[in-house]
């Protein structure tokens, strides 16, 4: 059974990436070693858009968030954490979990932050130390304007802490110039590769709330990641070395398909799943959605967990359900990293399959068409 993964991560990983994964190891403290990481550093500041340095943790994307907590806030401080779905919800925990006096602005599920509650949060919150949001929240598909809300928080005292794990390779990320001053990702989405690296970019004012902050860390500590990048171009500890030359191999291939075209690539693969859905009588969960996956509310007594499991199990193609009270009423479509027209095609086509086989009515093949007008005019 040929196996098709369009969950919101991880995503399908090339063939060639794989390969290099597999390429023989070699020892983290050699010239070849740094000459990668600092070939692979240099690509991810392209996609974070910043002249900062991009320090590689071996872990997921919830290290880096949580690096970015523990570097920057201390017991006691305050932090406002944009809460409206599961990553939003993470921030809020991270900082808890630390200590700190958290503020979260709850939206509802599918909504986006915006620029006026931000504004009321900020007042209301004068000195929070942080202010976490989600770029793109994976659990709803839905899109938060980032330069918008940096916007606000640079004339303040407030870091801007942002979770960009499935907007980083899918959107053009501007960090410097909008102003972000903490950024973070995940290996598995739209940088083509297995699950196991996290990344976080720093801004320069953020460093000394580094140096001031009290809040005891070892190896999340990104000063050491600093000083031993800085002066001899490698890691405090041993680097997850296989993952690296496997992502040495991935930003050669975005490199290959140009920047630009890998964005629009995301744009019309969205353009073409939130078109299906809604032509076959569905919802959308967001009322902004994101380029990286669309999240689409089921038909009324259709359960989406045995609707994918049918569909993972059966027909090797796999998409995801809901989370949290959303769990069994929604679904989710992946289409970030290494997605192809033709492989949107294949995910439309099992979901309008599985829900006619569930019991829904609709045109069959209205999706499909509808898709196949967005990907090929």
């Amino acid at each position: 059974m040929k196996k098709y993964l369009f969950t919101p991560g991880p995503t399908m990983v090339p063939a060639e990436v794989l390969l290099a994964e597999a390429t023989p190891m070699i020892h983290h403290r050699t010239p070849q070693f740094s000459r990668i990481l600092r070939e692979v550093t240099d690509g991810m500041k392209e996609l974070f858009g910043t002249a900062q340095d991009v320090y590689i943790i071996a872990g997921s994307g919830t290290a880096a968030m949580e690096a970015a907590v523990v570097n920057t806030c201390s017991a006691g401080d305050k932090a406002i954490c944009a809460v409206g779905g599961k990553f939003g919800e993470r921030w809020a925990e991270l900082c808890e979990t630390y200590g700190c006096k958290v503020k979260t602005i709850d939206i509802e599920w599918g909504k986006s932050l915006t620029v006026r509650q931000t504004e009321a949060a900020l007042k209301e919150v004068p000195d929070a130390r942080v202010f976490c949001v989600t770029h793109s929240e994976t659990s709803t598909g839905a899109y938060t304007d980032v330069a918008a809300i940096a916007a606000l928080t640079r004339k303040t005292n407030t870091l801007l802490l942002v979770d960009g794990i499935t907007s980083v390779g899918i959107y053009p990320i501007r960090m410097d110039a909008w102003g972000v001053d903490i950024m973070v990702t995940g290996s598995q989405k739209g940088c083509m590769l297995p699950p196991g690296l996290a990344f976080l970019a720093v801004s320069p004012r953020t460093w000394q709330a580094v140096d001031a902050c009290r809040t005891p860390r070892y190896y999340l500590d990104i000063r050491p990641m600093r000083k031993e990048l800085e002066e001899k171009t490698t890691t405090p500890f041993t680097p997850a070395i296989s993952l690296i030359q496997a992502l040495h191999c991935a930003q050669r291939m975005l490199r290959e398909e140009g920047l630009d075209n890998v964005f629009a690539r995301h744009a019309r693969l969205a353009e073409a799943a939130r078109a299906a859905m809604t032509a076959i009588g569905l919802k959308l969960v967001a009322e902004h959605p994101v380029n990286g996956v669309t999240a689409v509310w089921a038909p009324e007594g259709i359960n989406t967990g045995k609707m994918t499991k049918k569909m993972r199990d059966e027909w090797g193609v796999t998409i995801a359900a809901g989370q949290g009270d959303a769990k069994n009423r929604m679904f989710r479509i992946g289409h970030m990293g290494y997605v192809s027209a033709e492989d949107m095609l294949v995910a439309v086509s099992s979901v309008e399959r599985a829900l006619k086989e569930f019991g829904y009515e609709f045109e069959f093949g209205a999706g499909v068409a509808a898709a196949h007008r967005v990907l090929f005019g």
